[in-house]
C-alpha cells in the first residue's frame, strides 16, 4: 500500500521502518523538512519528503504526532483524498500537550482527534511503548508475540488497520468502534503493559474511565522522577512494562 507518515517520533520512525520492510511504499515527514530526517529512519526504504507531500495520493496517512500539533496537521489532512484511511496514534498527556478541556471532560481521545481533523480515523500503535514497538516484533504465529489493539467506527478502515499492525510485528486485535477506543487510552489495563492477544480482550473489558487518568498522571510522574535521577532520556521498555502492570492491571 501507499503510506504517507507525519511524524519522525519514537512511534513514527519505527513505522517507517517496519513498514517499509514489509514491502509498502512509505514517505514520512516531520514539522522541520526531508532534509532533516536522517538516514536510519529511512533505512528500510522510507522516503523523506514535506509535510504537504506526505499525504498526497496515499491509501494510508498515519498521524504519529503530539495533540498540541493538530492544528498544523488538520489543513493536511483535509486536502489528502477522501478515500485516504486516517490512522491516529496519539495519547493525552496533559502535562505534555497542556490541558485540553473536552479530554478532561471525558471526550474519548480519538473521537476528539476525527473533530479536530475533520475526517474519521482509526486508532492503532498508541498502546504501546516507543521501545516494545522498535525492539519486541515477531513473526506472526510467535506464542510470546505482542497485542496491540486497533478501533475504528468503519470495519474495512479497522481491517487494514488490523493487517498494517501485524506487517509491524505484532497482533492487531480488534476494539471495536471508537466510541470504546477509550478502553486503550493511557492509564487503561491494556496501556503499553505488553500484553497477549488472549490477554487483550480482557483488558479492554475491565478499563475503568473514572481510573485511568489517575494512573495515567502517576505513571507520568514517576517516569519523570526516575528520568531525572538517572539522566536518561528514555526508561526504558522494562522498566515502563512492568511499572505500568503494577499501576494499570
Amino acid at each position: 500500500m501507499k503510506i504517507g507518515i507525519l511524524g519522525t517520533g519514537h512511534i513514527g520512525k519505527t513505522l517507517v521502518a517496519t513498514l517499509s520492510a514489509a514491502g509498502h511504499e512509505v514517505k514520512v515527514a516531520n514539522s522541520r523538512g526531508p532534509e532533516t530526517i536522517g538516514p536510519d529512519v529511512l533505512a528500510q526504504g522510507g522516503r523523506a519528503v514535506t509535510a504537504a507531500d506526505a499525504v498526497l495520493d496515499v491509501d494510508i496517512a498515519i498521524v504519529s504526532v503530539p495533540l498540541n500539533r493538530l492544528p498544523d496537521i488538520a489543513p493536511l489532512i483535509g486536502r489528502s483524498a477522501s478515500s485516504t484511511v486516517v490512522i491516529d496514534t496519539s495519547n493525552y498527556y496533559p502535562q505534555r500537550d497542556g490541558r485540553i478541556d473536552a479530554l478532561e471532560d471525558g471526550r474519548t481521545e480519538s473521537l476528539w482527534v476525527a473533530d479536530q481533523l475533520g475526517r474519521p480515523v482509526v486508532k492503532a500503535w498508541n498502546a504501546i511503548g516507543s521501545d516494545s514497538f522498535a525492539k519486541k516484533g515477531k513473526p506472526a504465529g510467535s506464542p510470546d508475540r505482542i497485542a496491540i489493539p486497533v478501533a475504528a467506527d468503519d470495519e474495512r478502515d479497522r481491517k487494514i488497520a488490523l493487517t498494517l499492525v501485524e506487517d509491524t510485528g505484532f497482533d492487531g486485535v480488534d476494539a471495536g468502534v471508537l466510541a470504546e477506543s477509550w478502553r486503550q487510552q493511557p492509564g487503561t489495563p491494556c496501556y503499553c503493559t505488553d500484553l497477549s492477544r488472549q490477554e487483550m480482550p480482557g483488558a479492554l473489558a475491565a478499563a475503568d474511565p473514572a481510573r485511568s487518568p489517575k494512573r495515567r498522571d502517576l505513571a507520568f510522574e514517576a517516569v519523570l522522577e526516575r528520568m531525572s535521577g538517572s539522566g536518561a532520556r528514555d526508561p526504558g521498555a522494562d522498566y515502563l512494562v512492568r511499572l505500568n502492570r503494577a499501576l494499570f492491571l
